[in-house]
Formats: C-alpha cells, sequence, structure tokens
C-alpha cells in the first residue's frame, strides 16, 4: 500500500510544510479570529492555511474528493484528503505552540498517508499504510509501557477524579495539549503513554493520527474500544483513545467504569 501512494505521500508533505510557514506568519502576531459558533473558533490563519492546502492538494490531484474542517466536502470519496487546516485553533490564538495541520488521504474509508505538522516546534511527524511511522525522518515507536499506576496521560486530571480512576493511576503524569491530533501523535512518538478524549471527534482532527499511532505500533480506538470508521455522513467519532499496545486493554476497561 505505501508504494502505490508514495507520490502522493510526497505531495502531502510538501503541502504540509508550506501550510506551517504560512501558519508562522499569523502566529503571535494578532491573528484576527471569532466564533463559528459557541466555543468553536477559527482564524485567519486557517483559512488562509485550508485556502493554500487545497490549491496544492486539489491542483495535483483534481480527481481526488476533498473534505476539510473549513471549506467543506466536495468530489468522489472512495480516494480524498482529509484535512483540518489547523488542530488546535484555540491555542493558536493564544500563542501556545500545541497547534498542528493535519492531512490525510482516506482510500475506501482507511487513512494512507498522514501528515502533522506543528511549525512551531518544527515536528512533522509522517506514516504511510504498511511503511512505518516518522519524526522529521526517523523512525518512532509508541510506548511499551504496560501500566496504568504509572503512565503517562495526555488527559484531564480533574476528569480522572470525577469518574474515580485516580486510586488506579496514582503514580501517573498527567499533561495536555490543545490539538487531539498532537496528543496522540505524542503518543505514536512514545513520549506519553496515552491520550484520551472523551468528547466528540471529527474524522480531520483524527484520521491522520489514526495512522500515525497504528503505524507506530500503538492503538487508536473509541473508549468503548471500537476501530473509527471514516467516511460516516456525519464525519463525526463519539471519543477518541489512543495508547501503547500493551496499555490498552486496561484503559479500556478503566473507561468502561465512567459516570454518565
Amino acid at each position: 500500500m505505501a508504494g502505490s501512494f508514495r507520490q502522493d505521500h510526497d505531495l502531502a508533505l510538501a503541502a504540509t510544510r508550506e501550510a506551517g510557514a504560512i501558519a508562522l506568519t499569523f502566529f503571535r502576531d494578532g491573528v484576527k479570529s471569532w466564533n463559528k459558533k459557541p466555543n468553536d473558533p477559527v482564524s485567519e490563519a486557517d483559512l488562509a492555511v485550508d485556502a493554500l492546502l487545497k490549491e496544492k492538494l486539489c491542483g495535483a490531484r483534481p480527481d481526488y474528493g476533498w473534505l476539510s474542517e473549513e471549506s467543506g466536502a466536495a468530489g468522489q470519496t472512495m480516494t480524498r484528503w482529509i484535512v483540518d487546516p489547523i488542530d488546535g485553533t484555540r491555542a493558536f490564538i493564544e500563542g501556545k505552540p500545541e497547534f498542528t495541520i493535519c492531512v490525510a488521504l482516506v482510500h475506501d474509508g482507511a487513512p494512507v498517508i498522514a501528515a502533522i505538522y506543528n511549525p512551531a516546534s518544527e515536528e512533522l511527524f509522517e506514516a504511510t499504510a504498511g511503511g512505518g511511522a516518522l519524526l522529521n525522518g526517523k523512525p518512532i515507536q509508541a510506548s511499551g509501557h504496560a501500566s496504568l499506576m504509572e503512565a503517562r496521560f495526555l488527559a484531564s486530571r480533574r476528569t480522572f477524579e470525577r469518574h474515580g480512576w485516580l486510586a488506579r493511576t496514582a503514580k501517573a503524569d498527567f499533561a495536555y495539549r490543545n490539538s487531539i491530533a498532537y496528543r496522540m501523535a505524542l503518543v505514536a512518538a512514545g513520549k506519553f503513554d496515552v491520550a484520551i478524549s472523551l468528547t466528540e471527534k471529527s474524522d480531520w482532527d483524527v484520521v491522520a493520527a489514526d495512522l500515525l499511532v497504528r503505524e507506530a505500533g500503538g492503538r487508536v480506538t473509541t473508549a468503548d474500544g471500537a476501530p473509527l470508521v471514516y467516511g460516516s455522513e456525519k464525519y463525526r467519532h463519539p471519543s477518541v483513545i489512543a495508547t501503547g499496545a500493551y496499555v490498552f486493554d486496561d484503559v479500556v476497561d478503566l473507561l468502561k467504569t465512567r459516570k454518565p
């Protein structure tokens, strides 16, 4: 699979890098922003990056479809680009280096190429189906950690308090990053063991990071342990977890005890 989309992989990486350069021209420079709906910000940088990605990706592959958070869906759905121009817009607006540009190529409902770029920290994550995962050109592997007790979580400690999970994670470390794709990418790189989001996410939020984590040897599912399915009419997922392979079962068992 990796070989059949090699040119698309190179195209995605080049477009993502160029998009990152555009994003940085707005970053910490008084970027204009507004709410699309309550608690859902967008900025002029999101729109500029979206336009660049659509021009580069659809211009080079006019037969592929398109799906973006900012410009919607167009074209066919068998093979299409799925893009989040800036995942972590709130962090971007606040000047925090925790945002990512996410590009995936999805074929027959499955991601085959992924590029996730944090230009502020100069971290470029990439993956191809069957071809492994890389960070800045070097192979990465998800954590082999197997204990919840001392795991490194990208999740809210308050969530663990509310659900009564701290007793099982007494020595765990908790951190947070605004971008779910970035959180998942850090799990793929083995820098954290678990990323958890119990709120709805869209295809464009997670599809690139899903491939990245799995190619790094990790697991990605809903909180109930079900695989993520892409291409539904709503493009939505009820929750997302990304883990190293060995702690996955314990994480799912823990999440089964969550309160309504």
